[in-house]
C-alpha cells in the first residue's frame, strides 16, 4: 500500500473538522475545496471574484507542490460559484493557470458558501506523472 501524506494549510479549523488541505496517496493528490481565506482566517479579495479565484488557485498550486506535484499534474477541477454570472470571470483566471494543461472541469452554481464573503470555491485532483517523479 502506498504511503499517505497529509498536507496541512495550518488553518485551525482543520483539526476541528478533521480534514487537511490536500492528501497524496501514491501518485494521486486530492485538494480539498479551497476558498480565499488564509491560515489565520483572514478573507482575501472580498467582493472581487477574480482576486478570490487567483488566491484560491495559488493556494491549490502551493498544496500540490507541497505534495510533490505540479499544476501540470492536475487532471480535474471542480468550481463552485455563488452566482453563475461569476463563471466567465472565474473561467478566465482558471484558463491563466490551466490553459495549456486542460484538465477536465465542472462549474456549479450553489446557493451559498460557508461565509457570504466567499464567492468561489475550487477543488482539484492531480495524478503525478512519471516526468514529475523523475524531476
Amino acid at each position: 500500500m502506498s504511503e499517505r501524506i497529509n498536507i496541512s494549510s495550518g488553518a485551525p479549523w482543520e483539526s476541528i473538522a478533521g480534514y487537511c488541505r490536500a492528501v497524496r496517496v501514491g501518485q494521486f493528490i486530492e485538494v480539498a475545496g479551497t476558498t480565499a481565506v488564509d491560515a489565520q482566517g483572514n478573507f482575501f479579495g472580498e467582493g472581487d471574484v477574480v482576486a478570490q479565484t487567483q488566491f484560491v488557485l495559488k493556494k491549490i498550486q502551493h498544496a500540490i507542490e507541497q505534495a510533490g506535484g505540479t499544476m501540470s499534474d492536475v487532471v480535474r477541477t471542480r468550481i463552485f460559484v455563488t452566482d453563475r454570472e461569476y463563471m466567465m470571470e472565474v473561467a478566465k483566471v482558471h484558463g491563466e493557470f490551466f490553459g495549456e494543461i486542460m484538465p477536465v472541469s465542472t462549474g456549479v452554481e450553489i446557493s451559498a458558501l460557508i461565509d457570504d464573503r466567499l464567492l468561489v470555491e475550487i477543488e482539484a485532483s492531480a495524478i503525478i506523472t512519471q516526468s514529475t517523479l523523475e524531476n
